[in-house]
């Protein structure tokens, strides 16, 4: 499977497929599915723990190192707040923050494809996920959409806990319970994805730090190696594609 370097970006979900350079340690507000497409790949966690693996899913807050050994990859984040990444949760808990070797063999290259495009986790996982999971409590759901879809700049924490009658303090508690990760974490994620979606309007770096509200492209620049382990212009400059789902 030839290497395209295509970025897919949808409200809830994102997919890379292609080559990228062994990331440093890092952690992002978001579950993966790291595939090798082509080979296996060595991901690194904890107290010196170390796989070489074909599959690995990663949960949100966990601090690893991913080295794809050269190989084609594919990586599926979903939003903590998507109902797969909510069905991961049971998972995650009995097994921990990393398990390895937890998809299907890669097998034919059309079918693969058609499975990851369409984000069909219950074809691409060996385990089944929990369909039981509660709803989001609806002030974090109106705090999502405000991160999202920012109308004049950056929206205060004060105001987002004003927002839904909360002092500062018992919102970033409410939105940890919730999102499995810290107001801030999840904050700085947004922002980085709003920037990889301007992508698909301008390829220049410099533009998608705006878009992102970042103040510069040197902040952009902090923030995305803080998420993912690596430089933008590394990952997002060699890009083919970037496609946005309505």
């Amino acid at each position: 499977m030839p290497a395209r370097n295509t970025l897919t970006l949808g409200t809830d979900r994102a997919l890379y497929v292609g080559e990228i350079p062994a990331t440093g340690w890092h952690c992002h507000a978001s579950p993966v599915l790291l595939m090798g497409l082509s080979g296996r790949f060595a991901v690194h966690w904890g107290a010196g723990r170390v796989e070489t693996c074909h599959s690995a899913l990663v949960d949100a807050g966990v601090e690893h190192l991913f080295d794809p050994c050269g190989e084609v990859v594919a990586l599926v984040y979903l939003e903590p707040d998507s109902a797969q990444a909510r069905g991961l949760r049971g998972l995650f808990g009995q097994e921990g923050g990393v398990v390895v070797d937890v998809a299907v063999p890669v097998g034919a290259r059309s079918a693969m494809e058609g499975y990851l495009h369409h984000f069909d986790l219950p074809a691409l996982l060996r385990c089944p996920l929990d369909s039981e999971v509660a709803p989001l409590d609806p002030r974090v759901v109106r705090s999502l959409h405000l991160l999202r879809h920012p109308q004049a700049g950056r929206v205060a924490r004060g105001d987002l806990a004003s927002g839904v009658q909360l002092s500062a303090s018992r919102f970033n508690h409410l939105f940890r319970a919730e999102m499995g990760v810290s107001l801030r974490t999840y904050r700085v994620w947004s922002q980085v994805r709003l920037a990889m979606a301007g992508l698909a309007v301008s390829p220049r770096l410099t533009d998608a730090a705006l878009h992102g509200e970042f103040s510069d492209s040197a902040h952009f620049s902090r923030m995305f190696r803080q998420t993912f382990g690596m430089t933008p212009s590394s990952v997002l400059k060699p890009l083919k594609k970037v496609t946005l789902l309505a």
